[in-house]
């Protein structure tokens, strides 16, 4: 039996009256109320009106195309964001995610594909249980509470999106272990995902620029090249 998502709310930001159709139709079948908007700045109004709980977003819109709304809405708005696009070039695709979307499909698809990928995208963003009661104090700079689900970094709070935060999870609760790409692929994206390295490759460096002190020379989310990444061993190190 499907799992009812009745109430979760879909945006489809399209120009084409036939695709937003196609998508509607297969979301609908999956209990899902879909929302539309026909360009960027349509898409934007109706945000802060529906606020939707996932947004798909063609990147090929007039006026405003799917690259400049999505610059626009994250100033102010985290909401999971799938980019839709007829374009299968890596730069396109890095560029989206590089703007803060959370996954993207190339056209054409299939209705499994959009059915998957919305449902894979959903679950990432609902966090991961807490931790075992205890904050974690990596060392004098990063202190970690997973039951809170809260950041600090020099004293100060550090946001993070709900990819980033099960990344840092998965990572921090394998501390002193190498956890391999696909395992992290797996675990934080989903088993489909286990070929798209470039996701992770991008997440970690995310993670880096908000945590480390020198990204470019990490201490806490160290590389194990050809293999995967490791979190450094906090236990150890409070030992010393």
């Amino acid at each position: 039996m499907k799992k009812s998502r009745s109430g979760t709310k879909v945006l489809v930001v399209d120009d084409e009256q036939r695709m937003i159709h196609f998508i509607r139709m297969n979301l609908d079948l999956e209990g899902f109320a879909v929302h539309e908007a026909y360009d960027g700045k349509d898409a934007l109004d109706q945000i802060r009106k529906v606020l939707p709980d996932l947004v798909i977003l063609d990147v090929m819109m007039p006026k405003m195309d799917g690259f400049e709304t999505l610059a626009l809405l994250r100033e102010n708005s985290n909401v999971p964001v799938i980019m839709l696009t007829a374009r299968g070039e890596e730069d396109d695709r890095v560029r989206g995610l590089e703007l803060g979307a959370d996954d993207y499909i190339t056209k054409p698809f299939s209705p499994r594909e959009l059915v998957s990928r919305v449902r894979a995208v959903l679950r990432r963003v609902e966090p991961p249980k807490g931790g075992d009661g205890e904050a974690i104090e990596v060392d004098e700079r990063l202190k970690i509470d997973f039951d809170r689900h809260e950041i600090f970094v020099n004293g100060q709070l550090v946001k993070l999106r709900p990819t980033e935060y099960r990344l840092l999870y998965h990572l921090v609760q394998n501390a002193g272990w190498v956890v391999s790409h696909d395992q992290l692929l797996a675990k934080v994206w989903g088993y489909e995902y286990q070929t798209e390295t470039h996701y992770l490759r991008l997440y970690v460096n995310y993670l880096r620029d908000k945590l480390e002190a020198d990204p470019r020379n990490p201490k806490y989310i160290l590389t194990e090249r050809g293999v995967g990444y490791r979190f450094v061993d906090y236990k150890r190190l409070s030992d010393k």
